[in-house]
């Protein structure tokens, strides 16, 4: 079966489309190579697929003619223990450095202006 559309039927991007950008871009090895979208794909074959800040190292356990549900496309690769440790890890240290930031929420409420110009004309 085709990277590309294995990818797809396993449910790691959404749209076959998607699954051939990110392969086209470099963002799909398998076997510890760079793939191009029509490489095949058999059981026991290595994938690394990077997403976002993520990186998933899966072993192919099968393949399938049509797209199923999430459960069933689960069933077609296995992810090593590593990976799933490492993507747990990151996701902690993403939601603490996101937790200590500060972030502006749109607009300044009507109160948060009010003191924003007090805060002005005291400094004059």
């Amino acid at each position: 079966m085709r990277l590309d559309k294995w990818l797809w039927v396993a449910r790691f991007f959404k749209t076959r489309a998607l699954a051939t950008k990110a392969v086209e871009g470099g963002k799909v090895h398998v076997n510890g190579t760079r793939a191009k979208p029509a490489k095949l794909v058999h059981a026991g074959d290595e994938v690394r697929i990077h997403r976002e800040q993520y990186e998933y190292v899966i072993s192919v356990r099968g393949t399938a003619s049509q797209r199923r549900p999430a459960p069933e496309a689960a069933l077609l690769y296995e992810e090593s223990e590593q990976s799933k440790q490492a993507r747990t890890e990151l996701a902690a240290q993403l939601r603490m450095e996101a937790a200590g930031g500060l972030h502006a929420q749109g607009r300044p409420s009507k109160r948060d202006r009010r003191h924003i110009i007090q805060f002005k004309q005291e400094k004059r």
